[in-house]
């Protein structure tokens, strides 16, 4: 402040002619003396008169103090009823913000509700949302971390402790809170607390070696040399925190180094410091000899030489005393506007002005409020309680010098006037954390859940602790620590790890893949052989094998059967719309065609055999009319079926996304399975009628007689289909395609082999007995 005073009283341009003077007073941080020496300035004299004021000139502009916020609360209830100016230079109580109670107090450090609330910004930062919470059982302490607390509560980090350091025990409950942090989980801890009361506590952290937590300290710790020492190195390296906001004061330095008790004899405090800083005891030689021989204490000599002490000017540390010296400013300041003012426009009764000579403290006070305090390099400084809007902090971190010394240094800024996002402004790589590695330690009661994973909470448990439990089948969660997951579109499926939607894969029993390419070589290689049948019977169409039992039938049945075989092909690729209308009719038509075919011939061999007996009138049947009606009939009344369904329910193609997960399976929806069934069991019908008609008549005598070997397709034919039923409705996807596809290769290969290989075997290799001649003399024996 005296440098402050000496500086202004030099500028040309600040109160060019006016002198500032000043009184010091002591207040030893007691409300008795804070409140004994605010009545000793208002009034002018060192025995106090409350509302007296016995000295008039020079007038009392104002009071810069106190540096605690109990005594400047004190003093500001008394100096309130005067509007006599109060700018504090360390009082951060938030209760001190209130105008109503404090009308006339001003101070260059914000309130603890800034701090507190940047602090809690500062914890998120880092992303530390495990905190543990210690602070002063005082209002300091108590208001300050109830703001962080709040704050952090907000913003959903979890608080693991929360401990008071109880003042009025010398131990300050150490031992307590020393054990709660080491059993705790919780690695950043936030301190909201003064240095002297603190001390214990570290001293206590330090014996027990707690190390790898990580301290995040409120400007009343952040920067005190009282914890330099060596013996906190290891606790304290790592810490962060908030500061008051440095400012530069150009020629303090200078002005530090040349002070001395004899150029100063009117400081009360130069005295008692050069003695602390030296180790010697200075001595006025006017007075009495007797101080020469007493405990032989070394004299101060006063040629000492501030400049050669190591570290006795840290300019990096100059933060309360810069506001002090910016609250010395701003009285000059509003000085300097109230004498400039006008007469005829001024602000007061009829727009007079002030007397400098004479001032009242309520006119200093209306200067004072609209005061814009602003630095050497221009920069708007914080003073409370007038129109200076930004509130800033240093952000600091603790960390070992090249020289083993413990120091803390400048990593950022706080600027509450800046954007939401721009609030905050870190160096974070040049953090020097306590584990010794760049990366930013971990708070956090949990691990985070990586995407694909979802956030369980623990019963009983803040919701910072959870277990990381998978998405179900069929959901995603895409984002780190999510609450929920989600769902899939219906065309997608996730990923290994639930972390994204794919697209799902299109399943269908394709050409292409080894199941299909054996199917479609079988149909189409079975539907030859019928056809080579059929030409080895034209070949032969005039032996008496081939003539037997109607020869346009067995070549009608041929030709039904390498349908029969080529039909499966409709069943293999992609299911279009016309592919699904026509492939269950196709395959129903002409298996129906085919087993009327077998039908008819088997009626034909009972009609044939008892059209022979005498009284029977029976030969007028005997003929391929006859057979061809009983074809027609019975495959028309499948074409109506077929008809039938495709007019009212037919079939479509559909996505089954359900049945298998992460596959589409495109498949034909047969629209209506009733008709499906009915199709199916018509052909049932036949068969049985073909197989019961064939076991009657295969025991009549004839040389060439089907019956039996028609008895023999049949029984093979239901086979393969009454195995089908089951084995087709347990299936799914293209399994149940290939299924069908195998039943309709499987009985019509039982047909083609049962009914034609026989004849086929006698044409090739017994040509002897396809002749008339073998007939005939077979029938003589």
């Amino acid at each position: 402040m005296t440098f402050a005073i000496e500086e202004i009283n030099k500028s040309p341009d600040l109160l060019p002619n006016v002198t500032l003077g000043f009184w010091i007073y002591d207040s030893c941080m007691m409300r008795q003396r804070a409140l004994h020496g605010t009545f000793w300035l208002l009034a002018g004299q060192k025995e106090p008169f409350p509302n007296y004021r016995c000295l008039h000139n020079p007038p009392l502009a104002g009071i810069v103090g106190d540096g605690g916020s109990s005594n400047s609360m004190l003093m500001a209830r008394v100096l309130g009823l005067l509007r006599m100016p109060q700018i504090s230079y360390l009082s951060t109580n938030a209760l001190l913000s209130d105008r109503t109670e404090f009308p006339s107090f001003f101070r260059t450090i914000p309130s603890d509700d800034f701090q507190s609330r940047g602090l809690a910004r500062l914890v998120i930062h880092f992303g530390w949302n495990w905190v543990g919470l210690l602070a002063d059982d005082n209002d300091y302490g108590q208001q300050g971390i109830q703001i962080v607390k709040q704050e952090l509560l907000k913003v959903g980090a979890c608080i693991a402790f929360s401990e008071n350091i109880i003042l009025n025990r010398a131990d300050r409950n150490a031992l307590h809170i020393v054990q709660v942090i080491k059993t705790s989980t919780a690695n950043a801890v936030v301190i909201f607390a003064l240095d002297t009361g603190l001390a214990p506590l570290l001293n206590e952290l330090a014996r027990q070696n707690v190390t790898q937590k990580v301290w995040i300290a409120s400007e009343g710790w952040s920067t005190s040399a009282l914890f330099s020492m060596e013996k906190y190195r290891e606790l304290l390296t790592g810490t962060v925190g908030f500061a008051v906001h440095h400012g530069e004061m150009p020629g303090f330095q200078e002005y530090f180094t040349t002070i001395n008790p004899e150029t100063s004899p009117g400081d009360i405090f130069i005295t008692k410091f050069w003695e602390e800083v030296f180790g010697c005891k200075w001595v006025d030689l006017k007075a009495s000899e007797t101080y020469m021989w007493m405990n032989n204490t070394q004299m101060c000599t006063g040629t000492e030489t501030l400049s050669r002490i190591p570290r006795i000017f840290d300019e990096t540390n100059l933060r309360i005393t810069y506001n002090s010296y910016s609250a010395t400013y701003a009285l000059a300041m509003a000085l300097q506007d109230l004498s400039s003012c006008t007469q005829g426009h001024g602000p007061f009764h009829q727009r007079s002005c002030a007397d400098i000579i004479n001032l009242q403290p309520w006119q200093v006070f209306h200067y004072l409020e609209n005061i814009r305090l602003r630095s050497k390099d221009g920069k708007v400084v914080f003073m409370e309680g007038s129109i200076s809007p930004a509130v800033q902090y240093d952000i600091i971190n603790w960390q070992l010098s090249t020289q083993g010394t413990l120091g803390h240094k400048k990593m950022g800024s706080y600027d509450s006037s800046a954007p939401p996002q721009q609030t905050l402004t870190i160096n974070v790589s040049d953090i020097q954390w306590s584990t010794g590695k760049t990366q930013v330690p971990l708070s956090v009661c949990s691990s985070s859940c990586r995407p694909g994973l979802r956030k369980a909470a623990r019963q009983g448990e803040p919701i910072c602790c959870f277990h990381c439990v998978p998405c179900p089948t069929g959901d995603i969660s895409n984002q780190t620590d999510s609450t929920e997951c989600f769902k899939c579109p219906s065309d997608q499926w996730p990923d290994e790890r639930h972390k994204k939607c794919i697209p799902k894969v299109e399943q269908f029993l394709s050409f292409g893949e080894p199941l299909g390419v054996v199917l479609t070589a079988a149909s189409i290689f079975f539907s030859f052989i019928p056809l080579a049948v059929l030409a080895l019977f034209t070949y032969y169409w005039n032996t008496p094998i081939v003539k037997a039992n109607n020869r346009s039938l067995s070549y009608l049945l041929l030709l039904s059967l390498s349908l029969c075989f080529l039909c499966s092909l409709a069943f293999i690729g992609y299911p279009t719309e016309e592919k699904c209308l026509l492939r269950q009719p196709a395959f129903g038509i002409t298996f129906a065609l085919c087993v009327s075919c077998i039908l008819s011939k088997t009626i034909m061999v009972v009609i044939a055999f008892n059209a022979t007996k005498p009284n029977k009138d029976l030969k007028r049947w005997v003929g391929p009319k006859f057979s061809y009606v009983v074809i027609s009939v019975c495959t028309l009344f499948q074409v109506l079926l077929c008809a039938s369904w495709l007019l009212l329910s037919p079939p479509f193609p559909e996505d089954n996304i359900h049945t298998q997960p992460g596959n589409i399976i495109i498949e034909c929806n047969e629209g209506s399975p009733i008709a499906f069934w009915s199709m199916l069991g018509y052909l049932g019908l036949l068969a049985t009628i073909s197989f019961l008609v064939a076991f009657l008549a295969r025991k009549l005598p004839d040389s060439f007689n089907e019956a039996k070997f028609i008895t023999f397709s049949m029984f093979a034919f239901l086979s393969v289909w009454l195995t089908f039923v089951p084995a087709y409705l347990s299936t799914r996807d293209k399994f149940m395609v290939a299924m069908e596809i195998f039943a309709i290769l499987a009985s019509s290969s039982s047909l083609l082999s049962c009914i034609f290989f026989p004849k086929c075997y006698i044409i090739l290799l017994k040509p002897k007995s396809n002749s008339r001649k073998y007939l005939l003399s077979k029938r003589k024996r």
